[in-house]
């Protein structure tokens, strides 16, 4: 079993910044071994969830159109951490923000196995005009 802690979510004016974070760590025996793509999605009231950032193990990145060149994806390996570095933020911005692990491979006394995809629990970001 994974867990993903989110932090960083909160109130900013437009124009301002913001910075998610998101730790995964290992509840149950074993340790995370790798994961294949980390990133965020967001769902803004009455719409549906969309992938806004995505980094990938070998780093490769996608960004969905409306935040391309003001938002930053990073991701620690490490530390099994991914950030989202939201710069020149719109109220369209608004939304709760979740991370999002695809692919993550769990190591044991008996091998490595593929543990599956996670969510964390959501953080608010509220971009006021």
């Amino acid at each position: 079993q994974v867990q993903l802690t989110e932090s960083g979510g909160g109130l900013v004016q437009a124009g301002g910044s913001l910075r998610l974070s998101c730790a995964a760590s290992s509840a149950a025996s074993g340790i995370i071994s790798s994961i294949d793509a980390m990133g965020w999605y967001r769902q803004a009231p009455g719409k549906a969830r969309e992938l806004v950032a995505q980094i990938a193990d070998g780093g490769n990145t996608y960004y969905v159109d409306a935040v391309k060149g003001r938002f930053t994806v990073l991701r620690d390996n490490a530390k099994n951490e991914v950030y989202l570095q939201m710069n020149s933020l719109k109220p369209e911005d608004t939304a709760v923000y979740y991370c999002h692990c695809g692919g993550v491979y769990t190591r044991h006394w008996y091998g490595r196995r593929l543990a599956g995809d996670y969510w964390g629990q959501g953080t608010q970001v509220t971009v006021s005009s």
